[in-house]
């Protein structure tokens, strides 16, 4: 069988997946074709305004991973992909591309004109990241692509919102919330993003009431927020400021009564140990003011401007509202001093203006009903976070549940479905309800429906059961749902992750209990890190663009190298020479499947390894049957990199490396009677291999497997992609052929390791004395003379319980078994002696270096895990090696 040398992913990919996505074989087999339970996964949907990251990447190659190991196994599957419309991040795009085109604006334009150029942008734009997601070689149904504001999603947050609200779940009023001053919109805490700035602590001087000449000094970043102080705490252990509570200080500018109370969350530390409150602009102030019944003042328009309750101040905005402030604090002599800090300030991840809190009527939903189902998932075991760490991350949100804003003040997306008379009486409706027609509740006419539209998560929380066809009964709901993996991160845990499961347990009433969790596993991706160990992102530009990494070393190569680096619980720092790995992997096994189709030319039909008697046979086969077993126990278990890399071991080492160097002489021994054994496993090993990787690597295993079956006159054709995954009949793990090939190995290892160090030649024939007590490693080095001569390069060697050293010897120690090997007259012994020497010199300071690191405090408490077991691993193997320099270095004195 002819194929190039080097494997070319740019020649492949493109015609494999069209073959792919024409057979039909990314959509679920009909009811009938399995008795297997269905499989799905519902594609945590990508923005349509994103493109591909290295975070889409490790999270698409995981799923699509599952999903191709149980379309292997027979089960029904179903890999649903879509996108969200991404309410506030798509209208900023729209909005900046509108203005710059041509300077127009939404407000100018009119909702309907505003809402025909979206829906325009997003059919140019919003299926690039689709797009992206086959070139990473992923298998999801793509006749099924859904849109969550699709007419059947539309419907079905339509209908979850009536219900919600029929049930007094949903209500309007005043709260906190955090406002985009840009956009003019409430925002979620997704939306926002955590800045590290230069700033300034302002220390102010307030008059005390009744105390002429007395002051309390509180400590702020904002001084423009003063305007909306109701109160002053302290905590009531400080002795600075116990006698002050129940008195009161009075505001400069406004001189509004400032009640000081005591209050036990306030830091004596920070500041003056006095704090400003200021209900209407601060979370933690909210819940203060709240505690202690203090007024809620709220001092900016949704523009950013002072309102007019700010008096003086008033129209300005924020950043000229504090220069005046701190103006009129210096005239007034109320401004203490000022302190240089760095703080964290929270900035609108698409305007990226500042977040306001700021006291907004909004729609909410009362989450603490919906909480406890979603609470006892967890708990009673529906509902499995991997790794297990997460559920605690879950459920104290869960326990802590605050009512969710569920209001936009956007256009763009499923605008809130209630109509008002008149009198502003609310209805909420399944149905458009005409202006003018009578009103539901009052009768009397409808005037307006509510202007703002639904925050995007009360879309993507109906996700797992509205693509199915919600809230209608229908066939593909009954089949599907509930699904089985979720994979996603970590800072949506609570913002989807658990909505989605609350939305599972109120919505789908129709289905037993234990049917309602809309998913069993929910896998949380590592964070993806560059690799200086700083998470990648877009503004750091230190990200690294999964689409030039599959130009440069192809699909295959990215998909492997990200589940090889990619450890359960633990961030993966990634550099682009890192995809090198998957790439020469992927070269590795092409070059080993290219010479086993050779030597598999002409043989026509399936072999079946019999009469594979030879112990490099066996062992293969055994050691195949052990890594099918841990790969098959490791995908059921969602322990990807484990299997991975239990595949890469197996294919690299004991195939590679190992067995098709042992078989070549048979195989090009025509006369040689083991060959056709020797031919029949090599079909079945790499046909299983092919057949275990294909998850991994889908592309090239599509291509060899469609080689082999040319070669072998395979029935039927068919694709891998399809094909069952290996059953492993007639293969079983055989604990003796293991023991004596390690045997082999050991040896080979060692005697390779003694030419290493002496320098002496790699291909060089040398003799040697092997000495071992064992009576089975002796009978095992002297039946398998010829293997072990022929893979260390021994002109002979001879086989004994125990040997002396000659003189001009080196040693090589491999577990009990010493191997003594005679350099011969062209090696320079001084000149070897001086050389060990330096070694030796070497290796003790590199150990020196290790222990210290070891023994450092800083280093065993901030220290990745992994480095330190690495170090630690280090130390060992330079302990092996100064032993054995040291030995060799004594034997030639």
């Amino acid at each position: 069988m002819e194929l190039p040398t080097r494997y070319d992913p740019g020649i492949h990919e493109q015609d494999v997946y069209r073959a792919w996505e024409e057979s039909g074989g990314f959509q679920p087999a009909a009811p009938a074709g399995s008795q297997r339970e269905t499989y799905m996964v519902a594609i945590p949907p990508p923005n349509v305004t994103g493109i591909l990251h290295m975070g889409h990447a490790l999270n698409n190659t995981t799923q699509d991973i599952a999903i191709r190991h149980r379309r292997m196994l027979g089960h029904p599957t179903l890999w649903l992909p879509g996108t969200d419309h991404a309410g506030i991040a798509t209208q900023a795009v729209v909005e900046k591309k509108l203005y710059a085109d041509g300077g127009r604006t939404r407000k100018e334009m009119g909702r309907e004109a505003f809402l025909e150029e979206i829906w325009r942008w997003k059919e140019e734009h919003g299926g690039i990241i689709l797009d992206q997601l086959r070139r990473l070689g992923c298998s999801c149904d793509w006749t099924r692509t859904a849109f969550t504001l699709d007419p059947e999603l539309s419907r079905a947050v339509r209908e979850a919102f009536v219900r919600l609200f029929e049930k007094g779940l949903i209500y309007r009023g005043a709260r906190l919330v955090n406002w985009d001053c840009t956009l003019q919109t409430a925002v979620s805490d997704d939306e926002i993003e955590y800045q590290t700035r230069k700033g300034k602590l302002w220390y102010m001087r307030y008059p005390l009431k009744g105390r002429p000449g007395e002051h309390l000094v509180v400590a702020t970043t904002r001084p423009e927020t003063m305007l909306g102080d109701t109160g002053v705490a302290v905590h009531p252990d400080d002795e600075r400021y116990r006698h002050l509570v129940g008195s009161a200080a009075v505001l400069p500018f406004l001189d509004r009564e400032l009640p000081i109370v005591a209050d036990d969350v306030v830091d004596p530390a920070y500041g003056s140990g006095a704090v400003k409150v200021t209900p209407g602009h601060d979370p933690a102030d909210w819940e203060r003011g709240q505690r202690h019944e203090l007024e809620t003042v709220n001092i900016l328009e949704p523009d950013g401007r002072l309102a007019a309750v700010c008096g003086p101040f008033a129209g300005m905005s924020r950043e000229a509202a504090r220069k005046r402030v701190l103006e009129g604090l210096e005239e007034r002599g109320l401004l203490e001093k000022t302190e240089d800090i760095q703080h964290n300030i929270s900035v609108s991840d698409r305007s990226k203006s500042p977040i306001e809190p700021l006291i907004s009527e909004q729609w909410f939903v009362r989450m603490e009903p919906l909480a406890q189902p979603a609470i006892r998932a967890v708990k009673e075991g529906a509902l499995r976070f991997s790794p297990e760490r997460w559920a605690k991350v879950y459920l104290d949100w869960l326990e802590n549940v605050r009512d969710w804003c569920i209001s936009r003040q956007l256009w763009w997306g499923h605008r809130i479905p209630v109509w008002y008379d008149e009198d502003d009486v609310p209805c909420a409706s399944r149905e458009d309800l005409e202006i003018g027609s009578p009103h539901p509740v009052t009768g009397k006419p409808v005037v307006r429906q509510d202007e703002d539209v639904m925050d995007t998560w009360a879309s993507s929380w109906l996700w797992p059961f509205a693509t199915l066809g919600w809230p209608e009964r229908t066939e593909d709901l009954e089949r599907f749902y509930p699904t089985q993996f979720l994979v996603t991160g970590r800072d949506i845990i609570y913002l989807w992750v658990a909505r989605m499961v609350m939305a599972g347990y109120e919505f789908l009433d129709h289905l037993p209990e234990e049917r309602r969790c809309p998913f069993a596993v929910c896998s949380i991706n590592p964070t993806v890190l560059d690799a200086a160990g700083k998470r990648m992102s877009k503004s750091a530009g230190n990200g690294i663009d999964p689409l030039e990494m599959i130009e440069k070393y192809g699909a295959d190569a990215v998909r492997f190298s990200l589940m090889l680096l990619t450890k359960q619980g633990q961030d993966v720092k990634l550099s682009r020479d890192k995809f090198e790995q998957g790439w020469r992997f992927g070269n590795k096994i092409w070059n080993a499947a290219r010479f086993v189709l050779m030597s598999l030319e002409g043989e026509r039909g399936p072999g079946t390894a019999a009469g594979a008697e030879r112990l490099e046979d066996r062992w293969i086969l055994s050691r195949l049957a052990r890594t099918l077993r841990e790969t098959s126990q490791a995908l059921e278990e969602y322990r990807l990199n484990e299997a991975a890399t239990g595949l890469y071991r197996f294919l690299w080492n004991d195939l590679c490396d190992w067995y098709l160097e042992i078989v070549k002489p048979r195989l090009a021994d025509p006369q040689d009677p083991s060959g056709p054994a020797a031919r029949g496993t090599l079909e079945r090993v790499l046909g299983d291999s092919l057949a275990m990787l294909h998850p991994f690597t889908p592309y090239i295993t599509e291509v060899l497997w469609k080689a082999l079956g040319q070669v072998i006159g395979r029935e039927g054709g068919g694709m891998l992609m399809n094909a069952t995954w290996p059953d492993g009949a007639g293969l079983e793990v055989d604990e003796r052929a293991e023991a004596e090939m390690e045997t082999i190995q050991s040896l080979v290892h060692a005697l390779r390791q003694v030419r290493m160090l002496t320098q002496v030649g790699e291909r060089r024939p040398l003799e040697a004395i092997v000495a071992t007590r064992s009576e089975d490693e002796r009978r095992v080095l002297t039946e398998r003379e010829a293997t072990i001569r022929a893979l260390a390069y021994l002109e002979s060697y001879r086989v004994t319980e125990e040997a002396a050293r000659p003189p001009g010897t080196a040693v090589g120690v491999a577990g009990g078994m010493e191997a003594i090997v005679f350099l011969g007259d062209e090696v320079d012994l001084e000149r070897l002696g001086e050389v060990l020497e330096s070694r030796v010199d070497k290796v003790r300071r590199g150990i020196e270096g290790v222990e210290k690191k070891l023994a450092n405090r800083g280093f065993l408490d901030n220290a990745d895990p992994d480095l330190i077991e690495k170090e630690r691993g280090r130390r060992e193997e330079l302990a092996v090696e100064l032993a054995l320099l040291e030995s060799n270095l004594e034997g030639l004195r």
